[in-house]
């Protein structure tokens, strides 16, 4: 995996012009300053941004709560994770700093209105079954990109129902992403066939399953 950029890469000059696809070979003197610029602009907003920490995440009565984590060392990093309501609604949530950094996520209402959300406007709604004892089949819920550690968000896995850890090198903030699909109970098999030929087609490290009984069961794959 030579060609994966780490958030570690960012943090370099060289690296942080591999991310922007830019040849600093093929720069004039001052195109190269430019991008000299830019990457101390981005450096200072790094340095201001704030460490989330550990995540506290307390148990709710009736509610599930799935995470991807990212190990680096001996750590794991939360980079996403899908919140099941006591409801039956489902929040996939991202670990940013509250309101002030847009509180993005995404929402799967009862109804069956799926939403995309930050600012407190919705970037994307569409009409998806109901989740309700008819739901058949499964629905995708999107495929999530731009990952890593730098959030500072540190995953306590005994706050989760469930926990995909991914290993380094695969999740970034260029390379990889996090598929999550809602499948109804006991549609499994049929749809881990039918997915091949569907929304993933990368390299897909891992997949996981998480039975919800007679509620739509919480996939999440990770690939490349």
């Amino acid at each position: 995996m030579s060609d994966f950029i780490s958030e570690d890469d960012l943090l370099t000059f060289d690296g942080y012009l591999k991310y922007q696809a830019v040849d600093p070979a093929a720069l004039t003197p001052d195109e190269l300053a430019m991008w000299r610029c830019y990457f101390d602009e981005a450096a200072r907003s790094r340095s201001r941004a704030p460490k989330l920490g550990l995540m506290k995440l307390p148990p709710v009565p009736g509610e599930q709560k799935y995470a991807v984590a990212i190990r680096k060392g001996a750590d794991l990093w939360l980079t996403i994770w899908v919140r099941c309501s006591p409801k039956g609604e489902v929040f996939i949530m991202y670990p940013r700093a509250g309101r002030a950094a847009g509180d993005p996520h995404a929402s799967y209402h009862l109804n069956g209105v799926f939403h995309q959300k930050s600012y407190d406007k919705a970037r994307l709604r569409q009409q998806r079954q109901p989740l309700t004892a008819a739901f058949k089949e499964s629905e995708h819920l999107g495929i999530y990109a731009g990952h890593g550690t730098g959030s500072g968000a540190v995953c306590d896995a005994k706050a989760f129902d469930g926990v995909v850890i991914v290993e380094p090198g695969i999740l970034g903030p260029k390379d990889g992403s996090v598929g999550i699909d809602l499948v109804a109970a006991g549609y499994e098999a049929t749809w881990r066939q039918e997915i091949a030929g569907g929304f993933y087609f990368g390299t897909v490290h891992r997949r996981q399953v998480f039975a919800r009984g007679p509620l739509p069961a919480v996939a999440i794959t990770i690939q490349s």
